[in-house]
């Protein structure tokens, strides 16, 4: 059934789309369940969670009484980490291969100077991994100098000790050199090793990784991953054809442009009928224009101008000026250049992090920068109108939760990207 917008939602469908995470999705049901807790504590609602029945993806079941209504949504993560732990599978050399190949990606085809004229923070993010690879190099490259300039000596001081200052000169000198190299070059391999073993403070590997999966295909999806979208949309379809009120999607920074792509393969094959539950997508801190920007994303490009025009569902896309991970406020379907007359999505909001948590709550995350890209999932001590636990668990749909609501004054919507052709 379709919902209407006086009528309440009891039962909900939702699926989750994680971003570029090789973690374990055990990892969300967590986060849910202690941000949930904190956020119905400081909204006095009712929220609690129960192990998922049945086969199928990993999930759970959310019970709430929230505004009088008691809802039932069943949540499941649509998971990927293992493909993006094959892509992550690389050593130090081919990391830094990745590092040349990527840049040169984003420099030769002009992506990034386009990228630039949006937000600052997304693009800092992606050049941060590129300058830390180079720091750890540049100090290798220095502990080499140091443990072989010390070692060389030794060894000098060692032979001339032995043979004293002229006798078999020539032994000493190869000696020397060979003891000085092998030295260093331990040095040199043991500080690479040390950094990347330590990447999980640093998010160095983590993020090159990232940014290189797409840059490798030149915005095109990979076929494994094109494969695991066609099973994607068939979980979404087949929730399309049950007793629920709702189904709702969430993307997650990645996840936000793979959600594109899935339901524009949904509506564009009929999966999603007219008389079915309600169909709706939130995108939280999106990174669309990483991809979108690269000269080979028709087929994202094409996604992103068909889904805006449609009216079967409804998009709210949600980012934050203060999450320096997210392209905020950014437009994806207009920043990408493909919006037409017929535009009606996504509706742009903000989070707004500086109002909607405390002083004392933003001077502790302010810098933590991979905290912050995941706030919209967690709970904020002086809630104004996003709530990501009434949105997967309250009595109304996420038409209903922003109907009337007028998109972010200050959203870029202007076009930007350079490559703007589309899939045929």
């Amino acid at each position: 059934m379709t919902n209407d917008a006086d009528e309440a939602v009891k039962k909900r469908r939702v699926f989750y789309i994680p971003g570029y995470d090789p973690i374990h999705p055990r990892r969300y049901r967590e986060l849910y369940r202690s941000e949930g807790k904190a956020q119905a504590e400081i909204s006095q609602y009712y929220l609690k969670l129960r192990p998922k029945e049945g086969g199928g993806n990993y999930g759970w079941q959310v019970d709430s009484l929230i505004d009088d209504t008691e809802v039932h949504a069943d949540v499941e993560v649509l998971v990927w980490s293992d493909i993006v732990r094959d892509s992550m599978a690389n050593s130090i050399p081919a990391t830094y291969w990745q590092l040349i190949r990527t840049a040169w990606v984003y420099i030769t085809s002009g992506a990034l100077w386009r990228l630039m004229r949006l937000r600052k923070g997304p693009v800092i993010a992606a050049l941060y991994p590129v300058g830390m690879l180079l720091v750890q190099l540049l100090l290798a490259c220095l502990a080499f100098y140091v443990v072989g300039t010390v070692i060389g000596k030794a060894s000098r001081l060692l032979e001339e000790a032995i043979y004293g200052p002229v006798m078999f000169w020539p032994k000493w000198f190869e000696e020397t050199i060979i003891a000085a190299c092998l030295g260093g070059l331990a040095a040199f391999y043991l500080t690479l090793r040390w950094f990347k073993a330590q990447d999980a403070k640093f998010f160095v590997y983590y993020l090159m990784h990232d940014y290189a999966y797409s840059a490798a295909s030149r915005g095109a999806n990979p076929p494994e991953l094109e494969a695991r979208m066609a099973e994607f949309r068939a979980d979404i379809a087949n929730a399309l054809h049950s007793d629920v009120d709702e189904v709702l999607v969430v993307g997650h920074s990645s996840g936000a442009h793979l959600g594109v792509s899935i339901l524009s393969d949904l509506i564009r094959m009929g999966e999603a009928p007219e008389a079915g539950p309600t169909l709706s997508f939130l995108s939280l801190g999106q990174v669309v224009p990483m991809v979108s920007f690269l000269p080979q994303a028709h087929r994202l490009r094409a996604d992103l101008q068909f889904l805006s025009t449609q009216d079967r569902l409804t998009w709210v896309d949600v980012t934050a000026p203060g999450d320096g991970c997210a392209f905020a406020l950014c437009d994806p379907v207009s920043v990408s250049g493909v919006a037409t007359d017929g535009k009606r999505w996504p509706l742009v909001l903000s989070a707004a992090f500086t109002q909607t948590l405390s002083p004392e709550r933003w001077k502790s995350l302010r810098w933590k920068f991979f905290r912050l890209h995941f706030q919209y999932m967690c709970a904020f001590d002086r809630p104004g109108n996003y709530d990501y636990f009434q949105i997967t668990a309250g009595p109304k749909t996420l038409g209903d939760q922003y109907r009337g609501r007028a998109p972010s004054k200050s959203r870029i919507d202007h076009a930007v990207s350079k490559y703007r052709s589309i899939a045929p």
